[in-house]
């Protein structure tokens, strides 16, 4: 039976995130390093924290700010990257990652965070928490660094699934508009739907019949549908959401993670050519230190799971203290909007007209 240290919530409690403290590639230390900080900036914010109770009580113990505010859940079981996702559903019950899924099922916790196994989280999530109704397939969406005011699209499926087919995309559709209302703060959202090019008779069958489907769908669900739109339009003022296939998506995403790596790479060897560069260099620095700064990864980190009768965030398995921070200061913004309430409202009321359609087409042909 899992244990609980005596470290429980206080009794003003306003929004809990609970955290899987096992499964990033940095170990505890970093995550509790990184509610640490969320705690000092949040008063507002209290943690369930999953793994095992020696470690993470010491651990917690030297972080002043997360004195009172921290629940310690005792997991010996650690999901490893490597694992496979159909070997954690059987056997992960004692895991750190079920036990962080476990408390947003019970209703303990407002969102999930974890830096751990993408499948296996995402497969323990499905497991535990269940797809929402009407949702074929969940998916999960990143915010991407764009030249619009607030410095952020969406972007999903980035890998939930590789397979979407045109009624999946008219759901990722209406999930980033929610997600974009939520996390974004934009009242009526611009989808695109990504392809090869942005005239209509471009792409495979189903982005055309995906097109038309959003299309009709925007009016009834708040949003602006600014049709096709292509790969250099992810980063653009012209959209707030895009949307693709998990496929696709992870393959933008890792591509431009990628880039941002070898740009950030070349810039450190221009500046250090000559020592005319290196001169260069510190009249530029303020500048690049706010470039770096606003294409920081860290500072987005956290792809959210949507589709689920709950709020799961995963940090990227390489996290430090900064990136578990960004990631949690996510979760909390939707745990405390009640996203997951609203985005079940949103699919369920978007579903009934379609329910309601197939009804009508089936007693026609009685």
């Amino acid at each position: 039976m899992d244990s609980v240290t005596s470290q429980t919530p206080a009794p003003d409690v306003r929004t809990v995130i609970s955290v899987d403290a096992m499964g990033g590639d940095r170990g505890p230390a970093a995550v509790v390093a990184g509610i640490a900080r969320s705690a000092a900036k949040n008063p507002d914010i209290r943690f369930i924290l999953h793994g095992p109770e020696d470690k993470l009580t010491k651990l917690v113990a030297r972080r002043r700010s997360l004195t009172g505010r921290c629940e310690i859940r005792h997991a010996d079981g650690i999901v490893t990257m490597d694992e496979k996702p159909s070997h954690v559903m059987r056997r992960g019950k004692g895991t750190s990652m079920w036990s962080a899924v476990e408390s947003v099922r019970l209703g303990e916790a407002g969102a999930c965070v974890s830096c751990g196994n993408t499948g296996a989280l995402m497969a323990v999530s499905m497991l535990r928490l269940r797809k929402l109704p009407g949702i074929n397939r969940p998916a999960i969406a990143c915010l991407w660094p764009s030249r619009n005011p607030g410095g952020f699209n969406v972007m999903l499926d980035v890998g939930a699934d590789i397979r979407a087919d045109e009624h999946d995309l008219l759901q990722y559709a209406l999930m980033g508009a929610s997600y974009a209302r939520n996390g974004l703060d934009l009242s009526h959202p611009r989808i695109g739907l990504l392809n090869v090019g942005t005239e209509e008779h471009k792409g495979r069958s189903e982005l055309k019949l995906a097109h038309d489907l959003i299309s009709i769908a925007a009016g009834s669900n708040n949003f602006a549908f600014v049709g096709f739109v292509e790969g250099g339009d992810i980063p653009s003022k012209h959209v707030d959401v895009i949307v693709t296939d998990g496929f696709t998506g992870n393959v933008a995403l890792k591509t431009a993670e990628g880039t941002a790596s070898l740009i950030s790479e070349l810039l450190k060897a221009a500046f250090k050519f000559t020592p005319l560069s290196r001169i260069a260099a510190l009249l530029a620095y303020t500048s690049m230190q706010r470039l770096k700064k606003r294409i920081d990864p860290r500072r987005v980190n956290g792809g959210v799971f949507l589709g689920l009768n709950g709020t799961v965030v995963k940090s990227h398995g390489s996290a430090d203290a900064t990136g578990v921070s960004s990631a949690v200061k996510l979760a909390f913004q939707l745990a405390q909007s009640g996203f997951a309430e609203r985005l079940a409202a949103r699919v369920a009321s978007s579903a009934a007209p379609r329910q309601d359609a197939a009804q009508d087409e089936e007693n026609n042909e009685r």
